[in-house]
């Protein structure tokens, strides 16, 4: 009888102005429905500025403006996958002028880099490596099957002096931890020159396949490995620089992230 009550007031066009609740005795709208809802008509919503009905177009959705106001019609842009293909499902760049610093005494004590340096090792067991703070980041994977690639990029330098012997030098490395692990690692040797302070382009690309769904943590972390032939006064510098013949805009790091998924929810594609 509801039901009823209410289909002939509106088909009358009868002005309503109290609330009227559908298995509920004490509504708190104009009409309130408690249950489901069927619509095998038109949804029309006033347009308030000329008094028009828009019907809305195919595929769009009605969408809340807050109190007070109309909801409006809006497409939802939602993409179409293909099955068992695998999409850029997440991307980011991130960037650090902080770096880390190496004195002539904080060498790795690393005893064997074949056996540390091995995927998945715990970052707890590279001693002597340094998080580059600002490259510790969150990311996110929404799918079993994923492939998640990291490109590194930074700037290393030590203030060697002018005219230095060619066989003057120090061994370095940098590896990228996801929650702590370690899923790629590069070993490098920065030279002494002709010229002092010397400096070079550190370049890095990591891959790890099928991390688990949810959010993880990425880091780089480096060390000074070994040193050749200089003093004491002389430090490595990673991300930042160690003389002022460059400065932190020059020698800041930078870390993007890609994560290429197979989504294990998606449309159809309709040709």
């Amino acid at each position: 009888m509801k039901k009823l009550f209410l289909t002939l007031l509106i088909s009358a066009g009868l002005p309503f102005y109290a609330q009227m609740g559908i298995n509920t005795p004490q509504p708190k709208a104009g009409l309130d429905i408690n249950g489901d809802y069927n619509f095998r008509g038109k949804l029309v919503v006033l347009n308030t500025t000329d008094n028009s009905l828009s019907e809305g177009t195919h595929d769009q959705v009605l969408v809340s403006q807050g109190e007070g106001y109309p909801p409006i019609w809006k497409t939802l842009r939602i993409p179409e996958y293909e099955p068992n293909k695998f999409y850029l499902i997440y991307n980011n760049s991130f960037s650090d002028r902080t770096g880390v610093t190496f004195g002539s005494s904080e060498e790795s004590t690393i005893a064997s880099r074949s056996a540390t340096f091995t995927e998945n090792n715990a970052y707890g067991s590279f001693t002597g490596f340094k998080k580059i703070t600002g490259l510790s980041q969150q990311i996110s994977v929404y799918s079993t099957e994923s492939k998640t690639y990291f490109q590194f990029e930074t700037v290393v330098q030590a203030n060697f002096p002018a005219n230095g012997s060619t066989d003057t030098s120090i061994d370095y490395a940098c590896g990228i931890f996801v929650d702590d692990k370690l899923v790629n690692v590069r070993q490098r040797n920065l030279k002494a020159s002709s010229a002092s302070n010397t400096f070079i382009t550190h370049n890095q690309i990591g891959m790890v396949q099928n991390l688990s769904k949810g959010s993880h943590t990425v880091s780089v972390a480096c060390s000074r490995l070994k040193s050749y032939n200089t003093t004491a006064g002389i430090t490595l510098a990673i991300g930042i620089n160690a003389a002022s013949n460059i400065n932190d805009f020059i020698s800041q790091s930078s870390l993007k992230v890609d994560v290429y998924e197979i989504p294990q929810v998606f449309n159809s594609i309709i040709n």
